[in-house]
C-alpha cells in the first residue's frame, strides 16, 4: 500500500508540474498553426507570472492578478505580432527579444516595486487560488485504490488546473471541428489559398497569436498564484522551451500535448522527489536528478518521435500578391 500511495503522490505532482506546460504549449500549438512561430512562450509566461502575483499581492485579490497576467501576455503577444506579421520581421529574433525583455523587466519592475530583490512578497490566502475539494472527497478518501485515486488524483487541485485540462478537448474541437479551426490551419499550410478565397490571412495570424497570449497569462499566473505562492526570479525555468519541445513530441496536437506534458510533468515529478540516490557506494548528485527531466527531453525527441512535420508556411512571413 504505501508503494500505491506513492504513485497516487507522484501522479498528483506530475499533474500540478504538467498545467503551466500544457498551456503553454497549446498557446504554441495555436500559434504555429497559424504560422507563427513564437519561441517567446518563456518570456510571456514569465511577465505573466510576475504580474499575476504583483498585482494579488497589492490588491489581495487573486482574480484581479490573473487578468493582470493575461493582458500583459496578450500585449507581448501583439508586439510579436506587430512584428512578424505586420513588419514581417524574423519570427525567432522577435521571440527571443521577448524573453529577454521578460527576463529582465519583471525583476527591476519587481525590485522597484516592492524591494525584495525582483520577487513579490507571499501571497495571502485571498491572493492565490486554492484548491478546490471535490464532493465526498473526504469520505472516500479511505476506500482502498479509488479513495486515493479521487480524493487526492481527481479532487484537490486549483481551478486552473481543471481550466487547462478542459482546454485540451475544446482546443482539438476549434482547430478540427470549426470553420475558424479549418481556415488557421489552412494559413499554416498555404496563406496564398486562404488569401485567394477572400479570407484574410493577417486577421487569422492575429487571433492565433491573440489565444497564444491568452494561454500563455494562464499558465503565468498559474505558476505564481497556484503552483506557488508567489513569484520568484525566473521562476519559468525553462518551461517555454520545454513546450515547444512538447508541442513537438505532440506534432501539434491537442489531446497528444497533454500526453506529452504529463509524461514530462512526470519526470520532474520523479526528480524532485528522489533527489538523492545512492547506488552503491556511488551517491547521484542532486545537480544531476534536476537536471534529469530536460535530459530525458532531448533523448525522447531524438530517438522516439519519428519524423515531425511542421506546418508548412510556419515562419515565414506572408506577402500579399499583387
Amino acid at each position: 500500500m504505501e508503494v500505491f500511495d506513492t504513485i497516487i503522490q507522484i501522479s498528483d505532482s506530475a499533474v500540478r508540474l504538467a498545467i503551466p506546460l500544457l498551456l503553454a504549449c497549446l498557446a504554441g500549438l495555436f500559434s504555429e498553426r497559424g504560422g507563427i512561430f513564437d519561441i517567446g512562450l518563456e518570456g510571456k509566461m514569465l511577465a505573466a507570472a510576475f504580474l499575476s502575483a504583483g498585482v494579488a499581492a497589492a490588491t489581495g485579490n487573486v482574480w484581479l492578478g490573473l487578468f493582470a497576467g493575461i493582458a500583459v501576455s496578450v500585449v507581448l503577444a501583439l508586439i510579436h505580432g506587430v512584428a512578424s506579421i505586420t513588419f514581417r520581421g524574423d519570427q525567432l529574433i522577435s521571440g527571443v527579444a521577448i524573453n529577454f525583455l521578460a527576463a529582465g523587466l519583471t525583476v527591476v519592475i519587481g525590485q522597484a516595486w516592492f524591494g525584495l530583490g525582483g520577487r513579490t512578497p507571499a501571497l495571502p490566502g485571498d491572493g492565490r487560488f486554492s484548491n478546490l475539494e471535490w464532493p465526498v472527497a473526504d469520505a472516500l478518501k479511505d476506500v482502498p485504490v479509488l479513495g486515493p485515486v479521487y480524493s487526492e488524483l481527481i479532487s484537490g487541485h486549483t481551478f486552473l488546473v481543471y481550466v487547462a485540462l478542459l482546454i485540451v478537448p475544446l482546443s482539438w474541437y476549434v482547430l478540427f471541428r470549426t470553420r475558424f479551426g479549418l481556415r488557421l490551419r489552412a494559413v499554416g499550410e498555404n496563406p496564398g489559398a486562404v488569401d485567394t478565397a477572400g479570407i484574410s490571412v493577417v486577421k487569422l495570424r492575429y487571433s492565433a497569436v491573440i489565444i497564444c497570449g491568452v494561454l500563455c497569462g494562464l499558465a503565468g499566473a498559474y505558476l505564481s498564484t497556484g503552483l506557488a505562492a508567489g513569484f520568484v526570479k525566473d521562476m519559468s525555468a525553462g518551461r517555454g522551451f520545454i513546450a515547444l519541445a512538447a508541442l513537438i513530441f505532440a506534432k501539434w496536437r491537442p489531446v497528444q500535448a497533454l500526453m506529452a506534458c504529463l509524461l514530462f510533468g512526470l519526470l520532474e515529478a520523479i526528480a524532485n522527489r528522489y533527489q538523492s540516490i545512492e547506488i552503491g557506494a556511488f551517491e547521484i548528485p542532486v545537480q544531476f536528478m534536476q537536471a534529469l527531466p530536460y535530459i530525458l527531453t532531448v533523448v525522447i525527441l531524438a530517438g522516439f518521435i519519428g519524423k515531425a512535420i511542421p506546418p508548412k508556411a510556419g515562419g515565414e512571413p506572408y506577402v500579399k500578391e499583387r
